[in-house]
């Protein structure tokens, strides 16, 4: 173990996780009813949700805590990862602002080369869905016009191309979508433009259209979806749950607490 870091041998690639704080409860709701939120069991399934990370093969690497920032534990929000460049966001909500110092500098540690948004754009990590070549870019309460078009900048000589997506009163684009590692996608299709992606499979559970490809035909889901589970099993997936209650009622999903980075090719 190194510091700021879990190291495991044979490690499909990195993983950014970042503690949850004991202000969590504090954080920000947009679309949902504030509700209690148990801190203690928070703690406890974010350490269940990292040690499934591990037990697929990534090697962890801990994002200083923002203490000032309850909802730094949706580390996905700070960065975006292409390739080998971190692009260092500039959330929507002017609060989380300070998380990005954290992220950026465990970005520098590992290597990544450094791209930074500037004023006037705004984005969020939670609305960049990357599918092979495509980034699809959430045009969000979060992130704004110009949030896309500095990542389309950032990312084209990287010979990745930017698809914008209108959203329905909802926080993220990956609050609405994810994608399956054969390349279809995970929906609830109310909640986007329709005629965007090419491939849908609707869901009827919400936490249903949330995944993490872990390599393989390994996915992450939460335990708030069990018939998409099922269902995803039954198509010869191989779901690993883990419950992530409480980051529930925050809005979060399992895409929002980890930003992984697949080994240099």
């Amino acid at each position: 173990m190194r510091s700021g870091g879990r190291e495991m041998a044979g490690a499909t690639g990195i993983a950014f996780v970042r503690t949850p704080t004991a202000n969590l409860a504090e954080g920000i709701v947009t679309h949902l009813q504030r509700s209690v939120v148990d801190v203690g069991r928070a703690m406890v399934q974010h350490a269940a949700y990292c040690r499934a990370l591990a037990e697929a093969g990534w090697q962890l690497r801990d994002v200083a805590p923002a203490p000032a920032c309850p909802d730094a534990v949706f580390i996905e929000d700070a960065m975006v990862v292409v390739g080998h460049a971190a692009i260092i966001t500039r959330p929507g909500a002017e609060a989380r602002r300070p998380e990005t110092e954290g992220a950026e500098a465990a970005a520098r540690t590992a290597g990544l080369d450094i791209v930074r948004l500037a004023a006037p754009a705004t984005l969020d990590g939670g609305d960049v869905l990357q599918v092979g070549d495509t980034l699809y870019v959430g045009r969000s309460g979060r992130t704004n016009a110009e949030g896309i078009r500095q990542l389309r900048a950032a990312v084209s000589p990287l010979g990745r191309r930017v698809v914008p997506v209108r959203l329905n009163a909802v926080l993220h684009l990956k609050s609405a979508v994810t994608a399956l590692p054969d390349g279809t996608f995970l929906a609830l299709p109310e909640l986007f433009e329709p005629g965007v992606f090419p491939v849908v499979r609707p869901v009827a559970e919400e936490g249903g259209c949330h995944v993490v490809p872990l390599g393989g035909d390994a996915i992450l889901i939460a335990a708030s979806a069990p018939r998409t589970a099922d269902a995803l099993a039954d198509l010869g997936f191989d779901p690993r749950v883990v419950d992530i209650s409480e980051f529930e009622k925050l809005e979060g999903c399992v895409t929002c607490l980890s930003v992984l980075v697949p080994p240099r090719r």
